[in-house]
């Protein structure tokens, strides 16, 4: 069987990762894989199965017409052509659509493709751009306008970002576009993504919940030198890990939250850029982004917790990495974040409640060891499981 998956990355990242995964196990299957994708490197080890869509240059045309007119996903016309005619060259079986949207790939050549060409197709939702006119992040603006349609976005001035506001035009087209499409099964990460599908134009589709799920033989408790390095010996560590920091993040609630406690307790934030690190408050550490999950799990194996401050979250892969490294969580109930804790390893608080975040560690309600007995739903072997049975 061939299987094509369709993403923005290949490889890195939580999407990117979750591609390769599957495609490592469906070539120990004896199946052929091959992940088309649009933007950033691609790892060595995972470049038998890359196939780029276009290139840097198309990347940054479509975003500046993204940005000018508020058409994300409606640029790269003539490099999806392109891709369109290998697609039908290679004859998949199986289309596996990730995140579309990240200025690579032109959705309405892909999807008139897609209405005819008799492939079984499986499409992954992240977020929730499919069904909203801008955003991918419409939970953070707390808006619902995406259930009858978009107009005058919130999010307009974050990605994708845009002088111009062309939601409304733009939930009608893909409401057309997505709907009607033969085939088509929808997976999301978390049973919240998939109420809110199940809310949208997207409702007519089989929708199955796959939780994302992480390396739990590679994640694990382990002796680190971390509180030396960083001569952290006499504090409680509480530790925030992103790929990306923004307000979406929490980013200035973990200022706070280091303010409210005192010198106690260290507030450590992972994945900082350069620029950021260096307008840190004295009280916050910050750690450059990183790739390697051996330096993660010495983070994770010497906090004492981890606190997820995030306002916007489909699923959280973080949460499920602190617990299997033994480390519990605090974390805003945000999107899926509260089906990522599991019994005694962690404390749900509102989103945005940072005074309950507060009693949550001044009361000891992270104290470690936390024993995880159930890895079912949280092994990526789990994931990968589930999926093959779609592809079946």
């Amino acid at each position: 069987m061939k299987i094509l998956m369709i993403n923005v990355v290949c490889g890195i990242r939580s999407t990117g990762r979750i591609c390769t995964d599957l495609a490592d196990a469906l070539i120990k299957q004896g199946h052929e894989v091959k992940i088309a994708y649009g933007r950033e490197s691609v790892p060595e080890k995972y470049s038998k199965y890359a196939v780029r869509i276009g290139t840097d240059f198309d990347v940054k045309i479509h975003a500046l017409k993204a940005r000018l007119s508020d058409s994300c996903g409606f640029g790269s016309r003539k490099v999806t052509e392109k891709f369109i005619e290998w697609v039908k060259e290679y004859n998949p079986d199986v289309i596996h659509l990730h995140n579309i949207h990240g200025y690579y790939i032109n959705i309405e050549v892909l999807f008139d493709y897609l209405r005819t060409s008799g492939k079984k197709i499986i499409w992954t939702l992240h977020d929730c751009w499919t069904f909203t006119g801008h955003t991918a992040y419409c939970d953070f603006y707390e808006c619902n306008k995406w259930k009858d349609g978009c107009g005058n976005c919130p999010g307009r001035n974050a990605y994708p970002k845009s002088i111009k506001d062309a939601s409304r035009t733009n939930w009608e087209i893909k409401k057309k576009l997505f709907t009607g499409i033969p085939n088509l099964t929808l997976v999301t990460p978390s049973k919240w993504l998939a109420d809110m599908a199940k809310e949208s134009f997207l409702s007519d589709y089989p929708i199955e919940v796959i939780p994302n799920g992480i390396d739990t033989s590679a994640f694990k408790s382990r002796e680190s030198n971390f509180r030396e390095k960083y001569k952290l010996q006499s504090n409680k560590i509480l530790i925030g890990v992103s790929t990306a920091w923004d307000e979406m993040k929490g980013l200035s609630d973990y200022y706070r939250l280091a303010d409210q406690l005192g010198e106690e307790y260290k507030v450590v934030l992972v994945g900082l850029k350069p620029e950021q690190m260096g307008s840190l408050p004295a009280n916050v550490l910050g750690i450059e982004r990183t790739n390697s999950v051996e330096e993660l799990v010495d983070i994770y194996s010497s906090a004492d917790c981890l606190v997820n401050l995030s306002k916007c979250e489909s699923f959280s892969l973080v949460n499920l990495e602190a617990q299997t490294c033994g480390t519990p969580v605090i974390t805003y109930d945000t999107g899926g974040c509260r089906e990522t804790v599991r019994e005694n390893c962690g404390v749900v608080v509102p989103k945005g409640d940072l005074e309950a975040v507060v009693k949550a560690v001044r009361e000891n309600r992270i104290s470690k060891p936390v024993i995880i007995r159930d890895r079912a739903g949280m092994d990526k072997q789990y994931t990968t499981e589930q999926y093959l049975k779609l592809f079946a």
